[in-house]
């Protein structure tokens, strides 16, 4: 009996470590299921990560329709063009100037516009680009700035060089602060003050001059100083508004484009005269004609902002001549001007900025004018590019 007894303790000794020997097994399945989904999961999020990256990094370089059939794709690029859609509109300057401008539309259901952004006048390249300009806009962060500002240059653009490169052409004040009439004691007025604004001509320290960026006779070169919005209407489509009150001579902005050559400035115009019919297809392209001091000569500027430009590509026409003068100012030792805008009278809050586009209407059948003012001529200005 003894021996039958340790038998049966040996085989239930035996069962039990059969048993746990299976459920270690049975365990060991489970955890490695579990180690397995655990690794798809961390796999997974940093997919997910990288995928947001990749989006972030490349949705801002897209046009309004393109990130539109983005957003159809699936639900997290609809959420990022939403966001991308909505930067946008919240300042068409791109964080450039110091005041961010946003848009504002109760007309339709047009966010923005869309175009390239520069503060100052540019060179395209000489040949044509095979694919259109395109630049960074999303955020109002110092890395979508400096990525703003760059590239532009990126894509053959430069910016237009005011001052001869030759040090013997150069020309500019040693002032260490500058005053247009002399103090005496040995303070004479600023060289770079010209005297010429009886003529609308404005002349302000360049860059080979000594003063510093706060000089007083740098006003057109600190940017956009007075809050704008930009506001679009049913009938005259976008237009610059101000966002606060202006006084009087006040510097508003700069009319910033591509400089064409006159070649290039009639066959755009062709083109931009075949548009005309849409409205969603308005031009901006701006002939200047500076008449030199002697009387003989003038001097052709051709401006489009068209496709890239600044904030005055959306200043309207007023056949009353509005509430804005223009002003060419011309920097010490520039070769070319700029044209500028000053408030000619108090603006108020909210009032729309305006100027006249000239008083020649060479096509009888020209835009409608929707100015409202008590002078309107019923057809917008346009004359032989």
């Amino acid at each position: 009996m003894l021996k039958f007894k340790n038998h049966n303790k040996r085989d239930a000794s035996s069962r039990r470590h059969s048993i746990e020997n299976s459920m270690a097994f049975s365990k060991a399945p489970t955890e490695l299921i579990n180690r397995h989904k655990r690794t798809i999961e961390v796999d997974e999020e940093q997919k997910q990560n990288q995928f947001l990256q990749w989006a972030r990094l490349i949705l801002p370089w897209l046009t309004p329709g393109e990130l539109a059939n983005v957003s159809l794709t699936c639900r997290t690029l609809s959420q990022i063009s939403k966001s991308i859609t909505l930067s946008r509109s919240l300042d068409a300057s791109r964080s450039v100037e110091n005041f961010p401008i946003p848009f504002h539309n109760a007309a339709d259901k047009t966010p923005y516009a869309y175009f390239i952004y520069t503060p100052s006048q540019i060179i395209p390249p000489p040949c044509p680009a095979q694919f259109p300009p395109r630049q960074f806009w999303a955020s109002t962060n110092a890395a979508a700035d400096a990525e703003s500002n760059s590239s532009l240059s990126r894509l053959g653009f430069d910016s237009v060089s005011l001052v001869c490169e030759s040090d013997e052409s150069e020309s500019g004040c040693d002032c260490e602060e500058c005053f247009e009439v002399g103090l005496g004691d040995g303070v004479f007025g600023c060289p770079c003050f010209s005297g010429l604004e009886d003529v609308g001509i404005v002349s302000e320290c360049g860059p080979s001059c000594g003063c510093g960026s706060e000089c007083g006779n740098r006003l057109t070169q600190r940017g956009i100083s007075v809050r704008l919005k930009i506001v679009r209407s049913v009938n005259k489509g976008w237009g610059l508004y101000a966002d606060q009150f202006i006084k009087q001579g006040q510097f508003i902005c700069e009319y910033a484009g591509e400089l064409l050559t006159t070649k290039e400035a009639r066959r755009r115009q062709q083109i931009y005269d075949g548009l005309a019919s849409s409205p969603r297809n308005s031009s901006a392209l701006l002939v200047i004609r500076e008449h030199l001091p002697s009387g003989k000569a003038c001097l052709r500027m051709n401006i489009d902002a068209t496709r890239i430009g600044n904030i005055a590509r959306f200043i309207n026409h007023s056949c009353d001549g509005g509430n804005l003068s223009t002003t060419l100012v011309r920097s010490s030792g520039s070769i070319l001007p700029r044209l500028c805008f000053f408030a000619s009278k108090d603006i108020k809050e909210g009032e729309e900025l305006a100027f006249s586009y000239g008083e020649i209407r060479a096509r009888p059948r020209g835009l409608p004018c929707y100015c409202g003012s008590t002078s309107c001529f019923g057809i917008l200005p346009s004359e032989n590019t």
